[in-house]
């Protein structure tokens, strides 16, 4: 035993990159040796369940989640993929409810809570197995080939996608378009993360204009609107509108060619966008450099 907890204190430090790289046991040791060291670190408790809920530990995991959210007003972990193993636990409808009830005694009573949990929920589906993908497509960058568990979590990620596609429509028929006055900000997205998933343009074209009508209300994320507005111009061979889609070229990240370049900040800016130059540095590190018109 002291010989394990020596191990495990000496690698408290290397939690976040022995899970980059996939090794969530020994990460999971190391949170936890974090944690025994500050029980009062809210943060390193969350990285403990998050990391624990990937291994399938869901008691283990429900434990220390509990105590990372005692302090915690926001409804984003009820959207963290990582913890979709939790969700599926019928303990998980009694941290959404504590966590919508701490979120709406500071932001004020959402009118479609309801509604609100459920649109959070595909958030979860729609991210699944990400942290699954991302290694497995490293591992083939690295090698040239994909492990073999990769094509059944892809199949896997596919199938939730579909269902996520069959919930959203339903929802859309029962409750309407999410609003951010609804459901507030996190879950008046989540139809846009299915949306911009599809493969297909013409169904990201069938929801455009709801989507850019609720953003110049202030009611939707102007953000995803262009991303949305910009992947349909891009697949179908037309230049973007505000630069929000990027290709490599020689290994380098670019946007796609833009629509009179030179007044792209002043359509950015009648969405509430900040400058492109400032977008680009800072999401792709590279340097737009095309003088802007007023």
């Amino acid at each position: 035993m002291l010989a394990l907890t020596t191990q495990v204190i000496m690698a408290q430090s290397k939690g976040d990159s022995l899970r980059r790289i996939g090794a969530v046991e020994a990460a999971y040791m190391a949170y936890g040796a974090e944690f025994y060291q500050d029980p009062s670190n809210a943060d390193v408790a969350y990285k403990l369940a998050s990391t624990l809920a990937l291994t399938n530990q869901v008691d283990t995991s429900f434990f220390f989640l509990n105590i990372a959210l005692q302090q915690n007003n926001s409804l984003r972990p009820l959207s963290d993929s990582d913890l979709l193993n939790l969700s599926m636990d019928a303990r998980w409808a009694t941290v959404e409810q504590a966590q919508l009830s701490k979120y709406q005694e500071i932001n004020g009573k959402l009118k479609k809570p309801e509604y609100a949990l459920k649109l959070i929920r595909m958030i979860i589906k729609d991210q699944a197995l990400d942290y699954h993908m991302d290694l497995g497509k490293r591992d083939f960058a690295k090698n040239g080939y994909a492990p073999h568990w990769f094509f059944m979590i892809n199949k896997t990620k596919s199938e939730l996608n579909a269902q996520n596609l069959e919930e959203m429509n339903k929802l859309l028929a029962q409750y309407g378009w999410p609003r951010y006055s609804d459901v507030g900000d996190l879950a008046a997205d989540a139809p846009l993360l299915v949306i911009n998933h599809h493969e297909s343009e013409e169904f990201r074209m069938q929801y455009i204009d709801r989507i850019k009508e609720a953003c110049l209300a202030g009611e939707g994320s102007c953000m995803e609107f262009a991303k949305i507005h910009d992947r349909i111009l891009v697949n179908t061979d037309r230049p973007q509108t505000y630069g929000m889609q990027f290709k490599f070229n020689r290994g380098v990240l670019e946007p796609f060619p833009i629509e009179n370049p030179e007044t792209v900040d002043r359509r950015r800016k009648e969405i509430g966008l900040e400058p492109l130059a400032v977008y680009l540095k800072r999401k792709i590190n590279y340097d737009w450099k095309v003088i802007q018109k007023d």
